[in-house]
């Protein structure tokens, strides 16, 4: 049986008059992270209903991985740069597979 991976669903939400900017600053950190070890799908939806609700949908090899990645240099700065774009810090929750 193959190692279990690490699932995360982080979403934010970006102010109604922000969508194309916090769009623009997600984008940007999708391609750097893709490269990091340890990742293995990095995806970002934005919900159809709801043009403000952005999803990001991962897949790490292991909880160290997420951390090195969660210190990132790209991410940090991206992190800083969310105040006045998003409603609140983004939610980040943890899974495991099931089945």
């Amino acid at each position: 049986m193959s190692k279990p991976t690490l699932r995360v669903v982080a979403r934010l939400v970006a102010f109604p008059d922000k969508v194309a900017e916090l769009k623009s600053l997600l984008l940007s950190i999708i391609e750097p992270t893709r490269q990091e070890e340890g990742c293995i799908k990095y995806e970002l939806l934005q919900n159809q209903a709801d043009p403000t609700d952005f999803t990001f949908v991962e897949e790490w090899e292991s909880a160290a991985l997420l951390e090195v990645h969660l210190a990132s240099t790209h991410l940090q700065a991206a992190v800083q740069k969310l105040d006045g774009l998003a409603v609140a810090p983004p939610d980040i929750r943890r899974y495991e597979l099931l089945a």
